[in-house]
């Protein structure tokens, strides 16, 4: 089985158990294959479940590679890199992230994983905010807090979401999102619809 293969798997069975109560053995069985196999690829399971939470974000990350290279605007960047970050799309795949989060404070290789995906984002923002504070686009102070306050908030929305699914409708953390992020950035809530 090719290490690509022996990844997919891993989400799968991570995804439905949760990092915590999943073993390497439950991967292997769900792959086919023997135990050995996985530790001839990731040298320890912390190694295994820091490269699946890679390959997990890998597909977010290439459309955030794309958003970066892409021109526009950067109010068009910014309303795409937050429809792309925000919790509208599987709340499954949220619910690893923040699994992984929580799982992060106990492993190392998961905790220095989630911190590089997890500034990838802020970099990209960041470089939203500047650009868009220098063309004059943005009236921001503080373009590092501003930066950090967004994500933060998308990060704590998806929380709520994720856990308790009944208490906040996605329209309205879009409405959050996009409230908060104005406000932050000195521009019109319509602007990031």
């Amino acid at each position: 089985m090719r290490r690509e293969d022996l990844l997919k798997t891993a989400c799968e069975v991570i995804a439905a158990q949760g990092f915590g109560h999943t073993r390497t053995l439950d991967i292997a069985r769900a792959a086919g294959v023997s135990q050995a196999l996985l530790f001839y690829h990731f040298e320890t399971k912390d190694q295994l479940f820091a490269e699946a939470l890679v390959y997990a974000a890998r597909r977010d990350l290439d459309a955030l590679a794309k958003l970066d290279r892409a021109g526009g605007t950067p109010v068009e960047r910014l309303r795409h890199l937050l429809r792309l970050y925000s919790p509208n799309g599987s709340a499954r795949t949220w619910r690893m992230w923040i699994d992984a989060w929580a799982e992060s404070m106990r492993s190392a290789d998961l905790e220095e994983t989630s911190r590089r995906l997890d500034l990838r984002w802020k970099e990209s923002l960041r470089a939203i905010v500047d650009e868009g504070v220098t063309s004059g686009a943005f009236t921001c102070p503080d373009p590092d807090a501003a930066t950090w306050r967004i994500l933060s908030l998308v990060d704590g929305l998806a929380v709520q979401v994720s856990v308790h699914r009944r208490m906040l409708p996605r329209h309205r953390v879009t409405e959050l999102v996009r409230t908060a992020t104005a406000a932050e950035l000195g521009i019109r809530v319509e602007d990031l619809s």
